[in-house]
């Protein structure tokens, strides 16, 4: 009987052990590897784009090289399409996503996040010319211009608005210019951005919603060692005004409260 025991015993701390390994899987093979591989959009300024040069910047871009420079690795960034990009984590196409991703419970179930970096408003959008739409609630029957998965989409879609498919902000914009939808939900941050490139375009904000969101890193499930390590790179950022010379960068203000 003792020895059965002592197998048994053995048995669970090989599990254990097993598990363990398992958990600190993802930050093994970045930190073997010398990558961390960063799945981004490319096309949601400020947060991340190409500049005139076609050089891939941004608050999101800057964030995921300091991160990753903290975590002593290269950072390797994948772009894709919004509606997409998610997933990418399932296809092992990428380690983390860093891209404006907000945290909701739905998301919660399948992923896990870092400590929130940057909290944001969902502000209506409408053209200049609009007179139809004031609030949220008038979007009921309303064509609203949204990425299909994003939260901005999921929050048109509870006022009632018929959804416009677009692959981001930009396109989200030029459609409500161009009258071939009547708003968009989008990010403040995003559009005080926009309107500082272009201040004429013709289109302006009518609501914003009182809560603010908050997004953050947006990992695999099951790697408390890899999220451990993100949330210490993202204290040290804030601590050492690393954050706030990034946030003073792109948006004249502190982004993160």
């Amino acid at each position: 009987m003792k020895a059965l025991a002592t197998l048994v015993v053995a048995g669970i701390m090989q599990l254990g052990f097993a598990h363990a390994a398992l958990a600190q899987d993802d930050l093994a093979k970045i930190q073997s590897a010398g990558v961390l591989k960063i799945g981004t959009e490319g096309t949601y300024p400020p947060f991340t784009f190409h500049n005139t040069s076609g050089t891939l910047e941004g608050f999101d871009v800057e964030i995921g090289r300091e991160i990753a420079k903290r975590l002593k690795v290269n950072p390797q960034f994948v772009e894709g399409k919004w509606d997409g990009l998610i997933a990418g984590i399932d296809a092992n196409r990428y380690d983390v996503v860093i891209n404006q991703v907000g945290i909701t419970p739905e998301r919660e179930k399948k992923f896990d996040f870092s400590e929130p970096y940057i909290a944001s408003k969902a502000v209506l959008i409408v053209n200049d010319k609009d007179s139809s739409i004031k609030s949220f609630a008038d979007l009921k029957g309303k064509k609203s211009a949204q990425s299909l998965t994003s939260n901005y989409g999921q929050i048109a879609r509870k006022y009632g608005a018929e959804i416009v498919p677009t692959d981001g902000f930009n396109q989200s914009i030029d459609l409500v210019v161009q009258g071939r939808a009547d708003a968009t939900i989008n990010d403040n941050l995003s559009f005080l951005d926009f309107k500082k490139h272009k201040p004429s375009a013709p289109v302006k904000i009518i609501a914003t919603e009182d809560n603010a969101e908050k997004s953050a890193v947006l990992l695999r499930k099951n790697n408390p060692q890899l999220k451990a390590a993100i949330d210490k790179a993202l204290e040290e950022i804030k601590a050492d005004g690393t954050y706030e010379r990034i946030s003073q960068k792109y948006f004249g203000a502190d982004v993160s409260k």
